[in-house]
């Protein structure tokens, strides 16, 4: 028996609202018009859905959140689930809403994901969010915020390998770079390597570019069965490969600062999808600091342990680069509402193997990585996606 799920699942919708500062329209609202929207795009009514994920909202937190979400598109789905991975949520997801396709528990899923952080919550209310993330008893009493915990990352990087806060500040420059051809972020006004260092210091080292954008805006995509989407209005695109990786809850208790479990993660959605690193023709990493993304290009196989600093001076993540990364600007300049934040690097992933990234394509793309973490760099799921189910 193939208990693979490689080419059994295709996203065939995929649609964002807008992303920034979005005063009047709630989290819910903004879920719901993403989700509408996708099934739109699919070709699809909502009638059609028996299968809906979304994830909570901090700015409009609900105990039954799928099911609430269900009850306002006015749908009854035999698979509804909220889930909670922290920024990797998204793709952790994905893989369990496939395996409830290939089962049969459901035949067309949406994952909807919003949230409202820029202007659903008080500033004392998001530095409270900031402030509690650590462990309450080794770590929060020292008073450290998220920034903290992954300059502590950076700090270690760079004393392992020297590695240096140029080469960071160079992660911004390229999704700034991809983000200056998207109509649809956020922060569009190219930046060089000068303006990240001299912008003000959050955590040492990690400066205000260092750090990604906080931010409104919703992202839903509509996935079935590779049969069903032979026959439907949009290309399919195919999960091809997933894995997680999982290492540690609270930093302090991390096995190692500069070697994550996004490695093994990789190294599952690889292995199941037959494809290597080389094999890719972009990548989608999560990047809500800069040292985030160098980890992951070493741990995912695109360069060597100690060598991210060099591969991202190369060039080779910028537009016209050898591993475009994060075409839409990322959670750097494109958009961050928190939790749904991987989520537009899904939706994007779809249009650019669709070949419908008007303005800032990749040139013939076949098949993507994808790949998100939650927590401080604690959980960790990739999957692979493609044109071509074999």
């Amino acid at each position: 028996m193939d208990k693979s799920l490689r080419g059994k699942v295709a996203i065939v919708g995929a649609a964002d609202t807008e992303v920034g500062v979005l005063p009047g329209r709630t989290p819910m609202e903004l879920g719901v018009e993403a989700a509408l929207a996708a099934i739109a795009d699919a070709g699809l009514e909502k009638d059609d859905i028996d299968g809906l994920v979304t994830c909570n909202a901090m700015a409009q937190p609900m105990m039954y959140h799928a099911e609430a979400t269900a009850e306002y598109l006015q749908i009854f789905p035999r698979y509804c689930i909220a889930a909670g991975a922290g920024g990797g949520t998204t793709f952790s997801i994905i893989h369990h809403a496939a395996s409830a396709i290939a089962t049969g528990m459901a035949d067309v899923v949406v994952v909807a994901m919003a949230d409202s952080m820029r202007s659903g919550l008080t500033r004392d209310q998001a530095m409270l969010v900031q402030a509690s993330t650590g462990h309450p008893e080794f770590e929060q009493p020292y008073g450290p915020t998220v920034p903290a915990y992954y300059a502590l990352i950076a700090q270690a990087h760079m004393a392992e390998f020297g590695t240096t806060q140029e080469q960071f500040a160079g992660i911004a420059v390229a999704c700034r770079a991809h983000a200056a051809r998207n109509p649809a972020a956020q922060m569009r006004d190219l930046i060089s390597v000068e303006d990240v260092l001299d912008s003000r210091m959050i955590a040492d080292p990690l400066h205000l570019l260092d750090c990604s954008l906080v931010s409104d805006g919703g992202s839903a995509i509509v996935l079935t069965s590779a049969e069903r989407a032979a026959d439907m209005k949009q290309a399919p695109i195919y999960l091809l490969g997933a894995g997680e990786g999982h290492s540690h809850e609270h930093i302090s208790a991390a096995r190692d600062l500069t070697t994550s479990a996004a490695k093994e993660a990789g190294e599952r959605a690889f292995e199941m999808s037959g494809l290597r690193p080389a094999d890719m023709d972009f990548a989608q990493l999560y990047d809500c600091f800069t040292p985030t993304v160098l980890v992951e290009l070493e741990d995912l196989g695109f360069c060597k342990k100690g060598e991210g600093g060099a591969f991202v001076e190369s060039g080779a993540l910028l537009p016209d680069g050898s591993l475009p990364v994060n075409t839409h600007g990322g959670l750097l300049s494109h958009s961050h509402p928190g939790n749904p934040g991987s989520m537009f690097a899904l939706t994007e992933s779809v249009w650019q193997l669709r070949g419908e990234a008007s303005g800032r394509q990749v040139a013939n793309p076949k098949n993507a990585l994808v790949h998100a973490q939650g927590g401080i760099m604690s959980s960790h799921t990739a999957l692979v996606l493609g044109t071509e189910a074999s």
